[in-house]
């Protein structure tokens, strides 16, 4: 991963880049699968773990027997990472409360207080 953390324009590059580009820029790992599926996940090295070098997210799949399908499905989950982060961040402005909200905050308040103070032992007693 480079020094400086990639931005939402590089996220969108690479959304853009077809699924053979961006397995050039990927380290492919073939592992066998845990989990249910008998000896066949035992024998064979069909799960994919794919590492991006730039940007140097990890994705992982393992639904299918199929190395290959898995390779591809590795792909996408990439894929539909960078269109996410891609977007830009949303705006933010600053609000005040409303009127509303400051008195239905405040009338809890008294109610809340008007509770404890009956739980206070009466005088005299």
């Amino acid at each position: 991963m480079d020094s400086e953390s990639p931005t939402y324009r590089d996220f969108a590059r690479w959304a853009q880049m077809t699924l053979d580009e961006i397995a050039r820029d990927c380290d492919v790992q073939a592992f066998r699968a845990s989990g249910p599926g008998g000896q066949c996940v035992n024998t064979t090295d069909s799960a994919v773990r794919m590492v991006h070098g730039p940007s140097g997210i990890a994705v992982t799949s393992r639904e299918s027997r199929s190395q290959f399908r898995n390779r591809q499905l590795c792909l996408q989950k990439l894929r539909r990472l960078f269109e996410a982060e891609a977007r830009p961040p949303k705006v933010r402005r600053a609000t005040k409360p409303s009127r509303r909200a400051r008195e239905a905050r405040l009338a809890d308040k008294h109610r809340r207080a008007q509770v404890k103070a009956q739980r206070r032992p009466v005088d005299g007693e």
